[in-house]
């Protein structure tokens, strides 16, 4: 998912960014559109092919431009997110095993403020891949969204002891440390 510096998530993305935007990295395949590992603007999610099926050549799942996971990305991205739920959701149907879809499922849920059934598709994810850097961060940014900053911090410092080195997770941590400061929410620009 592409964001200003404002909206910094995602990442679903995987978050829910409206408050919206899900801090992520580009691991998971470029669900969000990060532009590149530098670029701590984007985020992603899930390491590339892992419990995927039959990944391809570009590290995505299906040669098929129009499969359900990559229009689901494709909508994500254009900020669409109520069909790239639809798209995902036939995606995890199609692919249970496929940690990518159920983490862009995640962050669809996110976005639509669906926390409940968010949950349950992080879970999926940590299920099938374990809890990643890139799936706690997307689940911290999911929490940060929902104002529940103690379990955001508590969350994105799971994450951050992974990885100590990931801007997303340093970016959604400097986030919440502003929102907290501020006492206000995320918000979308």
């Amino acid at each position: 998912m592409r964001m200003s510096k404002g909206r910094v998530l995602v990442a679903a993305l995987v978050g829910p960014l409206l408050l919206s935007g899900c801090e992520t990295s580009t691991k998971l395949g470029d669900i969000f559109g990060a532009k590149s590992a530098d670029d701590p603007q984007t985020t992603a999610s899930v390491p590339d092919g892992e419990g995927a099926e039959a990944p391809n050549a570009s590290g995505l799942l299906g040669s098929d431009p129009y499969d359900e996971l990559n229009t689901g990305k494709k909508l994500y991205r254009s900020a669409n997110y109520g069909l790239a739920e639809r798209h995902f959701r036939r995606a995890v149907e199609s692919r249970p095993k496929d940690a990518e879809a159920w983490v862009g499922l995640a962050a669809s849920y996110d976005q639509l403020r669906r926390f409940e059934l968010a949950d349950r598709a992080y879970n999926q994810a940590i299920a099938i891949v374990g809890p990643t850097p890139e799936v706690l961060n997307n689940k911290g940014y999911s929490y940060m969204l929902r104002g529940d900053y103690a379990r955001a911090r508590k969350t994105l410092l799971q994450a951050k002891a992974k990885d100590p080195q990931n801007p997303y997770i340093q970016n959604n941590l400097d986030l919440l440390a502003k929102s907290r400061r501020e006492r206000k929410g995320i918000q979308e620009k």
